[in-house]
């Protein structure tokens, strides 16, 4: 996969958890990140299996995330997120 726009990105994350069809969503636990790659490739392999970082699934779960204008990275919050867990 290569480069998403900003648009394409503004439209993942307009997408709205009551309506999406939860089987065109990818489930996060098939997700497989190789973090032997430099963190660019990473992100890129994480974009490629997920499809839309912002709404997926987790089991039967509908998961949408958002994150406030920082320079943090969608990375770096989900690292966060899961040392929460």
């Amino acid at each position: 996969m290569g480069t998403i726009s900003k648009s394409r990105l503004q439209q993942m994350k307009q997408v709205d958890v009551r309506t999406v069809d939860r089987d065109t969503l990818m489930d996060i636990r098939d997700v497989q990140v190789d973090r032997t790659l430099p963190r660019g490739q990473r992100f890129a392999d994480f974009l490629r299996q997920i499809g839309n970082p912002y709404c997926y699934r987790c089991g039967k779960a509908v998961v949408k995330i958002s994150f406030a204008d920082t320079d943090a990275t969608l990375e770096d919050r989900l690292e966060h997120y899961l040392k929460t867990l």
